[in-house]
């Protein structure tokens, strides 16, 4: 049997099987798995343990210190690289119930969509990946590739033990490359290949100066404002040209490459439909500052939250005592998390040492994979060969995920791979997937340990 033949085979057993595939899915759907809320994680993983037992994978619930990860592994190709495949099987809550259209954990399909809490993100996608493996043993009994299946349980509230699990793991886990399926297809609906992900780092500002709230005609230019300090130090850490000016905050920032400017100028945009869809007049400063260029190779710094004195309705002529500020920075590549928070403390109290600054328990490191890997063509081929098109290259996702401890951790290249469609509003009510997502999602997972199974091991 040829390469092609081999593959082929595969595929047409895929679309033998299509609704016995979507009868599991929905299947699998049905289990909440809320890691915040610690709902269902145990139910789940050892749904998964068994499912992944009976399909041919070695298979182990692995403790961390807070939820278990999931390991399943195929090692029987020798000569042939190891593709560690990433998902994780936590869940967003469910909540507000009542903007659902159907109920969160009863899986519906409304118009070629299905709508459940987890189908996007990110069961339906990693389930994808499962059930490529499995056509492949069903259809050949062996796998072209060897294959290190790492599904994670805390995703949703930050991956807070994959760091240390993957570094006291190492062993293990040892592959060529990590694949993760997870977040939506480029904006245009385009298949796409991210390269990367953003990291990000969270804090407050707090700021208190009389011991309660006073009248502002009494005390107001007496008493200082604790709202008006804040303004003020936020003043100093960006400007209104869009420029952050926390001392060292780019001393890290490394210049795109040629091939990742040659990646972001190939990518579609409508600014104006972006414009449109969001109410917007403008985007933010700088105005001359391309749009990709915004999302793939720059920092952010981002007031989440302001809160302080009154907002009922009419007018309260109170001057506040206490006030808050919640923020977050989008981290690039070779930035690092901790790094940073010492230059914003630093910045904080050289401007403002009133003002108390509080680090969040949880950021996340950057991960960058240069396009000039020796596996972009074969993840290209994959793309081509399941879905008829060539995929985007997209240097860096614009959110967070955890494919630092691939990279920096493991040593090893690191691509996303997503198969779910650009509104399957995954965190909101009515997160859906498109079965065509679902069924392209599944034959590029096959078409991927095809294509690998091509290579040698490195």
């Amino acid at each position: 049997m040829t390469s092609s033949d081999s593959l082929a085979a595969v595929f047409t057993h895929i679309e033998a099987n299509r609704s016995a595939f979507l009868d599991r899915l929905l299947a699998y759907l049905r289990h909440p798995s809320i890691s915040a809320e610690n709902i269902g994680i145990a139910e789940v993983g050892a749904l998964l343990v068994e499912m992944l037992t009976k399909i041919g994978l070695e298979t182990s619930l692995v403790p961390t210190d807070g939820h278990p990860m999931v390991v399943a592994r195929w090692q029987k190709a020798p000569g042939k690289p190891t593709v560690l495949l990433y998902g994780h099987y936590d869940v967003q809550p469910p909540d507000p119930l009542d903007k659902w259209l159907s109920p969160p954990f009863e899986p519906t399909i409304r118009d070629g969509r299905i709508y459940a809490r987890g189908v996007g993100d990110n069961k339906g996608q990693h389930f994808a990946q499962i059930l490529a493996i499995e056509s492949h043993l069903a259809v050949h009994g062996t796998l072209p590739c060897n294959v290190i299946l790492l599904l994670e349980g805390e995703e949703e509230i930050g991956s807070p033990n994959i760091a240390g699990f993957v570094q006291a793991n190492k062993a293990m886990l040892k592959a060529d490359l990590a694949v993760t399926a997870d977040g939506p297809r480029h904006a245009s609906g385009a298949a796409a290949i991210k390269f990367g992900s953003r990291g990000v780092v969270s804090f407050e500002l707090r700021c208190r100066h009389a011991s309660r709230d006073v009248h502002s005609g009494n005390f107001g230019g007496v008493v200082p404002n604790p709202i008006w300090t804040l303004v003020h130090l936020l003043g100093t850490m960006k400007n209104a040209a869009g420029e952050i000016t926390i001392a060292g905050l780019h001393d890290d920032v490394e210049a795109p490459t040629r091939e990742e400017l040659a990646a972001i100028a190939a990518l579609p945009l409508d600014i104006a439909a972006v414009k449109t869809s969001l109410g917007l007049s403008r985007l933010d400063a700088p105005a001359d500052r391309a749009f990709y260029e915004r999302l793939c190779f720059r920092p952010t710094l981002t007031i989440n939250g302001f809160h302080g004195g009154y907002g009922g309705p009419g007018s309260k002529t109170v001057l506040p005592n206490e006030a808050l500020v919640k923020c977050d920075i989008r981290l690039v590549a070779a930035q690092d998390p901790e790094d940073i928070l010492r230059k914003v403390a630093a910045h904080v109290a050289e401007h403002a040492p009133e003002v108390e600054f509080v680090a969040a328990d949880a950021g996340m490191q950057p991960s960058k994979t240069p396009i000039a890997s020796p596996f972009t063509a074969p993840l290209r081929r994959a793309f081509v060969a399941a879905q008829g098109v060539e995929p985007l290259l997209i240097p860096a996702g614009f959110g967070s995920l955890p494919g630092y401890v691939f990279t920096k951790i493991l040593g090893i290249p690191a691509f996303v791979t997503p198969y779910a469609n650009p509104d399957e509003a995954n965190h909101a009510p009515n997160e859906n997937l498109t079965l065509d997502c679902f069924y392209s999602g599944l034959r590029t997972g096959a078409a991927l340990l095809h294509e690998l199974g091509q290579l040698e091991a490195r």
